[in-house]
């Protein structure tokens, strides 16, 4: 089984990215669960979500303390949240960032050992990152990244593919504007691309 936890803000659309992964993952014929944690709703507060993947029937329902997969749609949360707990050197982590994985690293290892958090256990090696941001300024005019991670996720972990994310998109969205699934088709693939 393969456990993603998501972390992003209030607003930036990070239920509907694990709905999505769970609907493109269930499209190749895998078992899926998607849900989030329910704590303050507002707008730019910490929230996360969660997904599992797997060959056979999921029987859990706890929260993912131990992912395999970490996905940061706001990096300003790796200097507020212990967004890294849980996570050992074979976690991957795909991060909203211009900066290169190397940069991000020593950010990373300089803010544990100030906070006074656990030894960071990640490998710099399984860090990516996406400049999800700026794509999602382009494509949306709003800092709106779900969609735009999503097609980072596929590039670098090939846990489901890309076609299946567009087939996800147009599912989830069939009830909004056609022009609104296109373009979240099209932020998806520019982050797959880059």
């Amino acid at each position: 089984m393969i456990q993603i936890r998501i972390h992003g803000r209030g607003g930036q659309g990070v239920v509907t990215a694990a709905e999505l992964v769970a609907i493109a993952a269930f499209n190749e014929g895998k078992y899926t669960q998607a849900f989030p944690v329910f704590g303050v709703e507002r707008t730019g507060a910490p929230i996360q979500s969660f997904v599992r993947i797997s060959d056979q029937v999921i029987s859990t329902r706890e929260q993912i303390y131990e992912p395999d997969i970490l996905i940061i749609q706001d990096q300003t949360l790796l200097t507020g949240v212990n967004v890294f707990s849980g996570s050992d050197s074979k976690t991957q982590v795909i991060i909203n960032s211009a900066l290169s994985p190397a940069q991000i690293y020593q950010n990373i290892k300089k803010n544990n050992q100030t906070k006074g958090w656990p030894k960071l256990l990640i490998k710099e090696k399984n860090i990516f990152t996406s400049p999800a941001t700026e794509i999602a300024l382009e494509i949306f005019k709003k800092n709106l990244v779900n969609t735009v991670i999503l097609g980072a996720l596929a590039r670098y972990t090939k846990l489901i593919t890309l076609a299946s994310i567009k087939k996800a998109i147009a599912v989830k969205f069939a009830d909004k504007n056609p022009e609104l699934v296109s373009l979240n088709m099209r932020a998806a693939l520019k982050a797959f691309s880059l």
